[in-house]
């Protein structure tokens, strides 16, 4: 009996002290931005992440760039330990999230890392999509029904499935307008420019299209597409409350998939 009643004890006394133990925190997310001589950008960027933040107050937020603004994401990286999850800043797939950011998180082996899908494809998008465009309508006191026409402007790629992405970005974008054309224009890369799709909707009786920005922040890419709109240009997304939302589900999508490696593994979308 006595035996037996120092085991119990034991076993209570451990279930005690594992009770009283921490909750280990959330891994930490860290937001990867392309980064921009635009001074804009960054600010706009903090703007999105003070907005996720307050959205998630337990949730470690870090950010880091691909390149030309600081911190870049080896600084980040080299700077955190344990667990954490990258959320590219980026509207679809390409070299950076298919190469460039798998790299990156490769060479910090000290952390247990899962990157997650760019942001786009999704509704979310395309709900910020809309309220850009309607803040641009009612700045320039044009009416604020649906425009007749829709350019999407995006950054581009070389990769053949940015263009996909951004098709489909296009699609929802048209759907949440009620079925209003919208054809995607690339300031570069594979895909249709800004004038192919200027000329396309001209073709259809749109000659003033409305330029909706398909741009985390503001930069070079947004600036030449917004100066090309022969009709009202929207803001880019920015620190819209649908993006925020949308860099949390893409980080819940990431911690669902399979537990966190030594090894990075992207997420898809």
């Amino acid at each position: 009996m006595n035996r037996i009643t120092a085991q119990l004890h034991t076993q209570l006394s451990r279930r005690g002290r594992s009770a009283r133990r921490p909750a280990q925190p959330p891994p930490t997310l860290v937001a990867v931005a392309h980064g921009s001589r635009d001074p804009r950008a960054l600010r706009t960027v903090t703007g999105l992440l003070d907005r996720v933040r307050a959205l998630r107050p337990e949730v470690p937020v870090r950010l880091g760039h691909i390149e030309l603004n600081e911190p870049l994401l080896t600084d980040t990286l080299a700077a955190l330990r344990g667990d954490v999850v990258v959320v590219p800043l980026l509207l679809g797939r390409g070299h950076h999230t298919k190469r460039d950011i798998p790299a990156t998180v490769a060479a910090a082996p000290h952390l247990r890392a899962r990157i997650a899908g760019p942001l786009g494809p999704h509704p979310l998008l395309a709900e910020a999509l809309h309220t850009r465009l309607a803040e641009a309508a009612a700045r320039s006191g044009a009416p604020t029904t649906a425009p007749g026409g829709v350019v999407l402007a995006a950054a581009g790629s070389n990769d053949p499935d940015a263009a996909v992405d951004t098709a489909r970005t296009a699609e929802l974008l048209s759907a949440r307008l009620g079925g209003v054309p919208v054809l995607p224009g690339h300031a570069s890369g594979t895909g249709p420019r800004m004038s192919d799709a200027l000329r396309a909707l001209a073709g259809l009786g749109h000659e003033r299209a409305a330029v909706a920005s398909y741009f985390t922040a503001p930069g070079r890419f947004a600036s030449q597409c917004a100066d090309a709109a022969p009709g009202i240009a929207a803001a880019p997304l920015g620190a819209h409350p649908a993006v925020a939302r949308l860099v949390l589900h893409r980080y819940e999508q990431a911690l669902a998939s399979a537990p966190l490696s030594h090894e990075a593994v992207t997420v898809g979308v």
